[in-house]
This record gives C-alpha cells, structure tokens and sequence, in this order.
C-alpha cells in the first residue's frame, strides 16, 4: 500500500468516526444542546476560559441573571455543560441523588496532590468514615467549649492593631491581619499550634502559602481539568517527578505552595503524636490543651474500631484540609464586610451600637452571639450576595434526571420540564446564582440589605427545596458533603466584627478594592495586580476602647 492513499484512507477513516462519535453525543445530549446560554467563543475551550478566570465577574452575572434556572455551557472540545440554580434540581443533586452527583475527578486529584486524602480528596465510603470520625468536633457543644479562645486571640489582634492607630487614623492592610487571626484562630483552636504572635511584622511562610494558594489554583484551573486523564496506576510518586518536570511556572509556583503546606502539617502532626504518646501532662503543656480539633481526633481515632480508624496519611491530610478551608474563606469574608461597612457608616455605627450596647465585645457566649439580630444580618446578607465561591462541579455516575421547579423554554421554542443528564456529563452547581435568584428573592435580590433578614424572608425563598445547610442559601452548600465547618466560620466572623467594631472606625481610603474570581474570592488593590491586599483607613472608636 503506497503511503499517500494509506495517509489519506486515514483521515477519511479518522474524519468518519469523528462525525459517528459527534452525531451519536448530539443524539445522547439533544435536550442538553436545546438549552439556552451564552455562545462558546472556543472551540477547545468552550466557555471555561470566559467563567474561570479572576475578572469573570460579568459573565457569571450574565449567566445566573439572564438564561434561566438550567444554562448550557461549552467545556473542552465544545462538549455540554450544564449549569443548575434551580432549588428542585439543586436538591435532586445534593440530597436525593448526592450518591450519584459526585465531585469531578479534576477537583478530587487536584485536592489529593495539594492536600493528601483529608475531606476534599475523598469519595463514598472513605468521605463518609472522615466525615463520621470529624463531626463531633465541630459540633455546637465543641463551638462553645471554643468561643473564650476565640476572643483571647481576637484581643491580641485588637492590640495590634491599636498600636498601628495611637497616633491617628492609619491606611491599614485589612486583609493581612484579617488573614493572620484567621489563622492563629484554626491554628490554636484546629491544630493546637500557634502560628502568629502578632507582635513582630514577620510573615509565617504557612501563612504566607496559603493566601497565594487561590490565586495560583485559578492560575492553573485549566490544567487542573486535564488531571483525569493522568494515569491513576502511575505511582504517586512518579506523577510528583512529573508535575515537578513540567515547564508552567505557575504549576511550580503551586508545587512550591504544597511543599510548605506539607512540610509544616507533618511537623505539627509528629510533634502532636509525641505529646499524645508521652501522657496527658505533655498534652497540657501544647496549646489548646489537647482540647483543639486535631488532638481530640487522633484521640477519638485511636479509640475508633478498625474499620472506622484513619490513616496516618488521611489525619496529615485533615490539618491541610481544615486550615485551607478555615483561612482565606472567614479572613476574606470579614474583609468584605468591612469594605461594605466603610461605605455605609451608617449601617456601620448601627451594628457597633448593637454589639456594645449588648457587650458581645467581651467574652459574649455561643448563644449570646447568635441572638444579635443585626449582626446575624449582616453576616447572613454578606453569606448571600458575596459567597466564598460561586460554583462547585458534580458529575454523574450513572444516567438520571433533574426535575425542575419551574420549565424552561428551549432554544426550538419547546418547554422543558425536567433534564435528562447523561452519566460523565460536568454540572456547575449555581450556587451564587440560586442566591441570588429574583425569582426568590426578589427585584432587589443583587443589593446588600441585611434588613431582609430582619424583617421576614420572602414566602418564596421559605417555600423553596433550596437544600444548602446554612439559612435556605447555597454558600455553604448541603447535604453530606456540605462544609463541615461553617458554624465555626460564623462564629468566628461575629467574635471578629464584635471586637473591632467596637475598638475602631473603617473609612475608604480612596483606593481601588477589585474582588476577583478564584476557589474563594479575594480582593487586591487593581485588575493586574496578583498580590492579596485590602487597605481601608482605620482609626480608634473612643467609647469601645475604654472597655474589654
């Protein structure tokens, strides 16, 4: 066989099983391909480059506001994403179905190679006995047993800060020191490690990784994509040498992240097994008195049945899991309510007036806290319009259907009543976008009003199968993989606002503060800038300096 027609049978061959393949993905997707959305400007991309970078801002706003509750997106080789904000489909996936809808491959690897097998890395039966073994800790009982640790920090910070505005109103870096408290706070009360004595300008290398950490994951969010189709028989070993060979400077910037992260969760872990091993008088002399949320896990550990026991690799994998989930989310969040406060003094002396009126600034307890009903406003409204990420992806195991609650018309002009998803296709979990629906919260569902929360929520958004575990919103997602921590996260951004608002003033200080776009959204000082920042003029609040 000569080698030109042999060439050129192959193409044909090759061209005709392209055009079987694409016509059988049409045929299996076809209420898929009719749902509306934004058209692909990419072939090989499809949508992803325009909804996952940092300034993707009007695109998902595109997207959750003017395609209705099901979108059809375009992922890698213009396949179909589908794109659900609506509360029947949403609680089909993440209640009813969650054994179905699992985390992709992508996000599972990608946490596994950054954090090891903690919480974010795992699936079915080993998620579920990592889970069942970490409950307890962050049960309400353990939060109140956390609270006057929580204030002893946040005193400590408030200190610091005071030294920086004796003189006068100061431009301070908000975010900094929102990021450092947040991780003293899961440092002393997580891991019974103190990280930060916020006496010194000295950066904790720990600290430091983990604010860069975001910003790099959004860096390499395309890549991260392609991990499936990494070989899993490949030793872990060898798949490291191969990450560390790759020519991406942003791929080896984020392989020096995790080697930090990594060599740091290792030492405290040994040096926590020691103190463990040497009796309950060296647990003692640790911080937080064998009392923080990894000495009372390896405790309970050891206690647990063969079967319900885990690794030493997984309980390393849990102290990178939880300080990564505990950090840039609560210091991020407080940060932005902070910069929404410093544009509404108003609204900023009404909440001050209400902790110091009460006394939350000094040493208030678990329920104390929860009963302040601006506070709980404030927080809850922020939760909604600006949650700590935007979406999450799930992905099928088998065929199934999502119902919906109200059709949706299709491109052809057809109502649609409910969604047949075909096993392997990628679902984005609106959850922004469900917060946001008008829908349910009405015409003014995209403005900050914390009075929402005071005055009665919407019939519609009380009526509504929105299955998120954390007051009838998707920021914290639901179900059995909804974030176990988030009660802590409350409680930690209520002790914070509590102490400094009642210590000091926000004003703008003029300065651009850009919100981008990553695994949690995080602010900087311009669209180009890379660096984590968040500068607002602070000065001393005299009636709240008085006390304690």
């Amino acid at each position: 066989m000569d080698t030109l027609p042999t060439v050129l049978f192959l193409v044909l061959a090759g061209g005709a099983a392209w055009s079987a393949w694409q016509r059988s993905q049409r045929r299996k997707n076809h209420v898929l391909e009719n749902l509306p959305g934004p058209p692909s400007r990419s072939f090989l991309k499809g949508s992803l480059g325009e909804m996952f970078h940092r300034h993707a801002w009007p695109f998902q706003t595109d997207v959750a506001l003017n395609y209705g509750p099901v979108v059809k997106l375009r992922g890698f080789l213009n396949r179909p994403i589908v794109f659900v904000s609506d509360p029947t489909a949403l609680h089909t996936m993440i209640i009813k179905e969650e054994h179905i809808f699992e985390e992709s491959q992508s996000f599972i690897l990608g946490n596994k190679l950054i954090f090891g097998p903690g919480l974010l890395a795992t699936l079915g039966d080993q998620h579920r006995k990592q889970r069942k073994i970490l409950n307890p800790v962050f049960s309400v009982a353990h939060m109140r047993n956390m609270l006057p640790l929580f204030y002893d920090v946040i005193y400590r910070l408030r200190d610091a800060i005071s030294l920086q505005v004796k003189s006068g109103q100061s431009e301070i870096d908000i975010l900094a020191w929102t990021g450092r408290v947040a991780l003293e706070l899961i440092g002393q009360s997580g891991l019974g490690y103190s990280f930060d004595d916020f006496v010194s300008d000295m950066k904790d290398d720990y600290g430091a990784a983990l604010k860069a950490l975001f910003p790099r994951l959004m860096d390499v969010d395309i890549l991260q994509r392609l991990l499936p189709y990494m070989p899993l028989t490949v030793p872990a070993g060898v798949r490291r040498l191969a990450i560390s060979l790759m020519p991406n400077a942003a791929v080896q910037k984020l392989r020096s992240i995790v080697d930090v992260m990594s060599a740091r969760s290792v030492r405290i872990f040994m040096s926590k097994r020691k103190a463990l091993a040497d009796g309950d008088e060296a647990v003692l002399e640790q911080i937080g008195k064998g009392k923080d949320i990894m000495s009372v896990l390896m405790k309970a550990n050891e206690l647990a049945s063969e079967n319900d026991r885990l690794s030493e690799e997984e309980l390393i994998g849990q102290m990178s899991t939880l300080v990564f989930a505990a950090v840039d989310t609560t210091s991020n969040t407080v940060a932005r309510i902070l910069h929404i406060l410093s544009e509404r003094p108003h609204v900023q002396d009404k909440l001050r007036q209400e902790i110091l009126a009460a006394g939350a600034h000094n040493k208030f307890s678990y329920d104390e806290l929860n009963k302040l009903p601006f506070l709980n406003a404030v927080c809850r409204e922020t939760l909604r319009l600006y949650p700590i990420g935007t979406t999450v992806m799930r992905v099928p195991n088998k065929d199934t259907v999502l119902p919906l609650s109200e059709p949706v018309v299709g491109v052809d002009g057809t109502i649609i009543k409910e969604i047949p998803i075909p096993k392997g296709t990628e679902v984005l979990v609106g959850a922004w976008a469900c917060n946001i629906k008008k829908s349910l919260w009405g015409e003014d569902s995209t403005e900050w009003k914390p009075e929402r929360w005071v005055n009665g929520l919407p019939t519609a958004v009380l009526e509504a199968p929105i299955p998120g575990v954390y007051s009838h919103l998707m920021t914290f997602l639901g179900g059995k993989r909804a974030c176990i921590g988030f009660k802590f996260s409350e409680m930690e951004m209520k002790v914070l606002l509590s102490v400094l608002l009642s210590a000091f003033t926000f004003e703008p200080t003029g300065r651009p503060i850009i919100w981008n776009l990553a695994g949690v959204v995080y602010p900087t000082t311009s669209r180009e800038s890379e660096t984590p920042e968040m500068f607002l003029k602070v000065g001393l609040y005299s009636e709240g300096a008085k006390t304690e």
